[in-house]
């Protein structure tokens, strides 16, 4: 069973120092900062949320999206806090607020390490990688779980490099975030290659730490005491992971059907029935309101209050099958409105996701971000192999290499494949067209 006084650890890597717990300034909000003021998260104001940016200046990006997550996330956090510390923290130095740190910190980087395009841009990197290097045997001489970081390329997985490796990377430390933040942030505990996943665990969904970083994950799991599944690279999550995915789970169900209505894509009738039918009933002051607009948000406000609620009681009815690590299934979907998410899911699918201007963008997307992998692997390639026989670069391969210009020749192609989709999953929307442009030649 974990114990909370180890997952609310203050350590941060490379750091022996651990910091007190302070009433006006926590460690964890100190980590808040670190984020909001990081480069990484700058760039998500110029990355697709779930509309292209081109459509409209209203709709969110990953920056907005992010940011309420993270409030959402605030509150979900205070609200386990207090439970945990009358349950299990009496006369420690915690407060609910830290909780909210906490969460609100992991919220604010959970899309960090995703690249241009949105989820899209995910797909095209595995696409790339399965069709590309893996088709012409140049992944051959990697090992399994090293193949998979890219075969099963995670935004997730990257996000956690972004935190603890290419910020701040002159320094070798990342942002230097809280261990408990850390753990908080990772959503899916395991590396690519597990060979006995638990049925009905989202923890082991996805992957979230690449080859790369697992010694460093083992000696934060092993901080913060998460329960390892069997022997592997495996863990349970963090039980306050569980808010940061309910946070995201609002929003996405709550704010997409928003952004459809003021898209024109969903009707203002089926947009106010779902929100009225996840309220139970309208609002007391609903009937203030004229402007159709300005009716579904206030819904969309009043939504995620219930939901808040919701998804608080849920938390404290299930936290020590939590932190037993007992617990399957996501905090939203034990909900009593799960059937409505679900229908709004296939309801986004169908008239917002598969919309004519988002197929098109993708497209564009998808042609964006498969010229700039090519081109950059070739490139790589030849570095490799002038390396070895001093066969010499190609004119076009030598240009643009100087996009790094720190090349080190002695970077294995493991090494060398993950500067490529570091480099491409930072990239903004923006800067990727550019990218494009250059390398087409157009003016």
């Amino acid at each position: 069973m974990m114990d909370w006084n180890k997952l609310l650890s203050t350590k941060r890597h490379s750091q022996e120092l651990v910091e007190p717990i302070s009433a006006a300034r926590s460690p964890f909000h100190k980590d808040q900062d670190r984020i909001v003021f990081s480069s990484a998260f700058r760039r998500l104001q110029d990355k697709t949320q779930v509309h292209s940016l081109i459509e409209s200046d209203y709709v969110r990006t990953r920056l907005t999206h992010s940011m309420e997550v993270a409030s959402v996330g605030r509150s979900l956090g205070a609200n386990a806090g207090q439970i945990v510390i009358d349950r299990h923290l009496k006369g420690s130095n915690f407060s609910p607020a830290d909780f909210g740190h906490i969460v609100s910190a992991a919220c604010l980087a959970h899309d960090i390490g995703n690249p241009p395009f949105g989820h899209f841009g995910e797909d095209t990197i595995r696409h790339w990688f399965q069709t590309g290097p893996l088709a012409e045997g140049h992944l051959d001489e990697l090992t399994e779980t090293e193949r998979n970081d890219f075969l099963e390329f995670e935004g997730n997985a990257q996000g956690f490099r972004v935190l603890t490796k290419l910020q701040n990377w002159r320094h070798n430390g990342g942002l230097r975030l809280t261990y408990a933040t850390l753990g908080t942030f990772m959503k899916y505990p395991r590396i690519s290659k597990v060979g006995n996943l638990v049925e009905d665990d989202f923890a082991g969904k996805k992957f979230g730490i690449m080859q790369s970083e697992e010694d460093l994950f083992k000696e934060i799991a092993s901080e913060i005491g998460l329960l390892q599944r069997g022997h592997e690279s495996y863990w349970c999550r963090h039980p306050l992971t569980y808010l940061v995915e309910a946070a995201d789970d609002i929003c996405y169900s709550v704010v997409d059907i928003e952004d459809g209505f003021k898209l024109g894509r969903l009707e203002f009738s089926e947009t106010e029935d779902l929100m009225l039918r996840i309220l139970g009933k309208a609002p007391h002051r609903y009937g203030e309101f004229k402007d159709k607009s300005e009716k579904i948000s206030y819904l969309r406000a009043k939504c995620i209050g219930h939901l808040i609620g919701e998804v608080s009681d849920i938390f404290a009815d299930n936290e020590q099958a939590i932190l037993e690590g007992r617990y399957e299934g996501d905090l939203l979907h034990h909900s009593s409105n799960a059937t409505i998410f679900t229908e709004i899911e296939t309801l986004c699918k169908n008239f917002i996701f598969n919309h004519r201007e988002r197929i098109q963008a993708e497209l564009r997307g998808s042609e964006i971000l498969t010229s700039i992998l090519d081109a950059l692997f070739v490139a790589n390639l030849e570095f490799e192999r002038s390396n070895q026989d001093r066969t010499k670069l190609s004119p076009r391969s030598n240009v643009i290499l100087n996009m790094f210009p720190e090349k080190d020749p002695t970077l294995s192609r493991y090494e060398w494949l993950l500067e490529i989709t570091d480099f491409v999953s930072g990239m903004t929307d923006s800067f990727a067209v550019r990218q494009f442009k250059d390398l087409k030649g157009f003016i």
